[in-house]
């Protein structure tokens, strides 16, 4: 059921990535294999967003994207343009990748894009990386998390750029094995926070994408209800670790029963 029509199609190849998968105290790595792929090399002139955004309501974008060059920089702040111009809901993943990028031209660029972006989503390490927003009191690889911290972070975030709704991801790191996993998101100076999930994991690759996934569909189903939208999100990126792969192979069924509480992955006959 998702629309592929609107795909851009050229280049000589597509990008892709290596991951070593970590367990216990030993972390996954990543190797990325980004140059000379179709959207490394893709111009501008490239897409026409007026046709693309067509009976579109919400565009979203991450910070790997224009991480990849100028040129693709420039597309995605066109992009940004375009959404904003036909009131567009425009949602943005910082996303910091260290190996794609310095955290100084990620913060010049990122900057810019976000000055369009109405959701924002961000981790306990992207909002120092790359706007200096930190959290007082937290160590991720300590494994501490300041849930109030991260209050402020949002509203920092939201002075300096106008956001309507941050959310930022609370991700305890216990072992590459076993995280807690929860979520935050702010608007207008109320705070709501989901419950905390203990994950024993199969797959934390697309964890955060889940998490965008999630929040995009819970923000546009439960419209009048933050708290189910974010913990719907939540929930959706709690299964999605147990999974091997990027995509999350879940049904919202199996996400909405979460929700109400049942964790216990007793066997469904």
């Amino acid at each position: 059921g998702v629309d592929t029509s609107k795909i851009v199609r050229g280049g000589d190849r597509v990008g892709i990535y290596f991951l070593e998968k970590g367990a216990s105290q030993r972390p996954s790595k990543v190797i990325y294999d980004r140059a000379g792929s179709a959207i490394a090399t893709a111009t501008i002139a490239d897409f026409n967003w007026d046709e693309i955004f067509e009976g579109a309501d919400w565009f979203h974008f991450t910070g790997i994207t224009p991480a990849l060059g100028d040129n693709v920089a420039e597309i995605c702040l066109e992009a940004c343009k375009a959404a904003k111009a036909k009131g567009i809901t425009v949602s943005c993943d910082l996303n910091y990748r260290n190996k794609l990028w310095s955290k100084e031209k990620a913060g010049q660029v990122m900057g810019e894009l976000c000055k369009y972006v109405d959701v924002c989503i961000s981790n306990e390490e992207d909002a120092n990386d790359v706007f200096g927003i930190k959290s007082e009191g937290t160590e991720v690889t300590a494994g501490e998390l300041n849930k109030a911290g991260y209050k402020e972070v949002a509203q920092k975030l939201t002075d300096r750029f106008g956001f309507k709704k941050v959310a930022i991801t609370l991700r305890t790191s216990i072992s590459a094995n076993d995280n807690k996993w929860a979520a935050m998101l702010y608007e207008n100076g109320e705070s709501y926070f989901s419950k905390e999930y203990l994950m024993h994991i199969v797959d934390r690759v697309g964890g955060g994408d889940s998490f965008m996934g999630g929040l995009i569909y819970g923000l546009l189903t439960y419209t009048t209800d933050d708290q189910k939208a974010l913990d719907f999100a939540v929930a959706a990126s709690c299964l999605k670790h147990t999974i091997y792969g990027d995509f999350n192979q879940v049904t919202v069924e199996e996400v909405e029963k979460l929700m109400s509480g049942d964790a216990s992955g007793r066997v469904s006959r």
